[in-house]
Order: structure tokens, then C-alpha cells, then sequence
């Protein structure tokens, strides 16, 4: 019952976010930024939100910046709209694994391109 209860949470936590990323979330440092997962801990005092940035370093550095600004914000909304007992403190965290895959995929085609030539 408790894994189906923090499963529940994690999607909550991931639509809401993602929700205040498009509506709320006003700071001009966050650029485009999308939800890739979230996890909760084990007692519900913890959630890890996994966000992916596009764009270069700088202004991934920019976007983390202003996240990190509001997860006051950011916690005091998820309390608002998820409605717990107590709100888990937030931890935002920059996933690069869609720019990972992406470039191995990016790779993977370039050696199949390659063989195609030998042949």
C-alpha cells in the first residue's frame, strides 16, 4: 500500500511542477525546462524533482539558478496543491540523460552510416 501511495505522490509531484513551470513560475532565469521524474523518499519528507534544460551551459546555469530561488515558492505550492500533512522539502536536480541518449544516438547513426559506405 505504501509503494502505491508514494507512486501516487510522485506523479502528483511531477504534474503539478510541470504545471508551475508553464503557469507560475515567472523568473526570467528559467528557460525551457521540462520534467523527467521525480522521487520521494521513504517518509515523505524528501522529493527529488529530475529536470532536463535545453539550451547551453550558461543558461542551464541560469535556469538552475532561478529554481533554486523559488523552491520556497515551489514547496509552498506543492502544499497547497497536493495537500499533505507535511510538505517534503524539494530538491531540484538537472538531468542531462535525454542530451546523453541523444547524442549516442547521434553516434549510433553516424557508425551505421559508416558501415553502409564500406559495404
Amino acid at each position: 500500500m505504501a509503494e502505491h501511495r508514494a507512486e501516487r505522490l510522485r506523479e502528483l509531484v511531477k504534474e503539478e511542477f510541470g504545471q508551475m513551470l508553464q503557469r507560475d513560475l515567472k523568473d526570467p532565469r528559467i528557460g525551457f525546462v521540462s520534467v523527467t521524474d521525480a522521487e520521494v523518499s521513504n517518509d515523505y519528507s524528501h522529493v527529488k524533482i529530475f529536470v532536463s534544460i535545453l539550451g547551453d551551459e550558461e543558461a542551464k546555469k541560469a535556469t538552475m539558478e532561478g529554481l533554486e530561488s523559488a523552491k520556497g515558492f515551489i514547496r509552498t505550492e506543492l502544499g497547497k496543491r497536493i495537500r499533505l500533512r507535511y510538505t517534503p522539502e524539494v530538491h531540484i536536480i538537472a538531468d542531462d540523460s535525454m542530451e546523453r541518449g541523444s547524442r549516442i544516438m547521434k553516434l549510433l547513426n553516424e557508425v551505421k552510416n559508416e558501415q553502409r559506405g564500406e559495404s
